[in-house]
């Protein structure tokens, strides 16, 4: 007979099979396929090429271009993001729930859009097209920081809301003036959830790739722009692998600063949630509240001037490119209209949020545990750390190691519609694991542990405890991975077959066609699929769960 301790563990192991099983089919055996591709070609390993791929001058200059635009961008979201959430989540005032939706926004936007943003706002009939920038380095450096600000506020303003304000106050009767508190005490407390945002801001910045290819086009590249020149257009897989070898081990290092900077956020967010009180406005909040005003309306000029100019034609205001969006003839681009684009992308989305759900519930059960044994918590935490790899890893590296890989069988999908939510379902698995992990922690493992004792079955006693806190999670879970789905570029770019495009897919290749015709029907889908995505998010918020900061 099973002792009884013994049944959870079973079942939990159990429960990882598949989740890991997905893991090592559509990630690990695409990526290792890659890798093999580029250092074993004819049978043999082949490592001569890694120092002659390091020692070219455009590597290096891909290298110094993403690791400095990175650090440029993590440093302006940070210096940027900072006040903002302050304001957000410290303070309380009408509106704020909506700024706090507008704010999340950028980030749920896909990559190719927010690229469409910044060239309509930038270029030379947009309203910031005399200050030279389109298609510059600057251009790029704007939009990830329009992108990965939801980051900060969301990461540092929900451990800014949870600290316990009496050691602030303390220290301002004492006399201590506002600067002084905020550096000695506010700031030590907020380290953690600083770091960790900044490691993913940073994560984020380096493995861009829509918005990058869309601004920089092949003047400016970062390691996975130069992974997808290299595959597609040179058929260097050497010079792909040796690169994403590179991007391997930083992603690595990244998440586990990023892990470990979020454990100490989250143990004294536990420790001091139930002590803080948001606050009115005052006085000495006035540049505060300027610096988010400013940054709130930076976030707000590129999505207006997206709508704005998608509205206008050579006639002035006009529907002209909605229109052309419904007609399959209106360019050589399109060989069926946007709107079956849009069909495309809500059926492909929704099978990948199936899966993704699926596997992220499996996912979360395991890795919420607390083994009582030390290797078996570093275990929890390497299983944790394993499916979050698909966040940073080239989604170029994966496309591209699908189709090298799954076209055998008994894998033989290289021509499956299939591989598209797949793909889609791996990008949006870390947001539904960080969503609902930190819910499964939260609940007192003692609640468990008393139905047991009262002759509960293991999945009856983790229902007890954990049932009556997961429905709104599990909902925001899901609107994350939709949205996410939605718009993901990367892999689809080499997946979607041509007459089943997602939207990102084609706007990619409107805004790659001369015209302005053409730019047009890009700027207008541009606009459909951010409200699909911006809707599905509203909804999200509503909700009040999770974080897009939590990786």
């Amino acid at each position: 007979m099973i002792p009884a301790r013994v049944v959870p563990a079973v079942g939990v192991t159990l429960l990882a099979l598949l989740p890991l099983a997905f893991l090592a089919v559509f990630f690990v055996l695409p990526v290792g396929g890659m890798l093999v591709r580029g250092f074993y070609p004819d049978g043999a390993w082949d490592l001569s090429g890694v120092g002659e791929v390091l020692g070219r001058d455009r590597t290096t200059r891909v290298l110094g271009f993403t690791i400095g635009m990175a650090t440029l961008g993590t440093a302006l979201t940070l210096l940027l993001g900072l006040p903002l959430a302050f304001v957000l989540y410290r303070l309380v005032f009408p509106g704020r729930a909506l700024l706090r939706a507008i704010v999340v926004m950028p980030f749920v936007l896909p990559t190719v859009v927010v690229g469409v943003m910044f060239r309509a706002l930038l270029s030379s009939g947009g309203p910031l097209g005399f200050l030279g920038w389109d298609r510059s380095w600057l251009a790029i450096l704007l939009a990830f920081v329009f992108f990965n600000l939801a980051v900060v506020v969301r990461t540092v303003g929900g451990m800014w809301e949870g600290l316990d304000r009496r050691a602030e106050e303390s220290a301002a009767a004492l006399g201590a003036s506002p600067v002084h508190v905020f550096r000695t005490v506010t700031l030590p407390a907020l380290l953690p959830s600083i770091v960790s945002a900044g490691t993913l801001v940073f994560l984020f910045c380096s493995t861009a790739f829509g918005v990058v290819l869309t601004l920089g086009g092949l003047r400016y590249g970062t390691i996975e722009s130069e992974i997808y020149l290299l595959t597609t257009e040179f058929l260097d897989l050497q010079g792909a692998a040796v690169l994403s070898v590179i991007q391997l081990i930083a992603v690595v290092v990244m998440l586990a600063l990023a892990a470990r900077a979020r454990s100490r956020s989250e143990a004294t967010t536990d420790r001091a949630a139930a002590r803080s009180v948001a606050r009115a406005p005052r006085g000495s909040d006035a540049p505060l509240l300027v610096i988010a005003g400013l940054v709130v309306a930076f976030v707000l000029t590129p999505v207006l001037t997206l709508v704005a100019r998608s509205l206008r034609g050579g006639s002035g205001w006009t529907l002209e490119h909605y229109r052309a969006l419904a007609d399959p003839s209106a360019t050589t681009a399109m060989r069926v209209s946007i709107l079956e684009a849009v069909q495309n992308s809500v059926s492909t989305a929704v099978d990948a949020t199936i899966i993704a759900m699926v596997l992220g519930v499996c996912v979360s059960i395991v890795v919420s545990r607390r083994p009582r044994r030390a290797g078996a918590r570093r275990l929890v935490s390497v299983l944790d750390g394993a499916f979050m790899l698909p966040l940073g890893i080239s989604a170029v590296t994966v496309g591209f190691g699908f189709l090298i890989t799954l076209d055998r069988p008994p894998l033989d999908l290289r021509t499956s519609a299939v591989l598209v939510p797949i793909a889609q379902a791996l990008v949006a698995l870390p947001l539904v694991v960080r969503t609902i992990t930190p819910v499964l922690r939260s609940v007192d493992p003692r609640i468990r542990q008393a139905a047991a004792a009262l002759g509960a079955g293991p999945l009856r006693a983790a229902w007890t405890a954990e049932g009556p806190v997961l429905g709104r999670p599990l909902l925001a879970a899901t609107g994350f991975a939709f949205a996410v789905s939605l718009g993901e570029f990367g892999a689809t770019s080499f997946l979607a077959r041509p007459d089943r495009p997602t939207v990102p897919v084609m706007i990619y290749e409107l805004i790659g066609r001369p015209g302005t015709d053409n730019m047009g029907m890009a700027l207008a889908a541009s606009v459909v699929l951010s409200l699909l995505t911006v809707s599905v998010m509203g909804l999200v918020e509503r909700l009040r769960v999770g974080s897009v900061g939590s990786f």
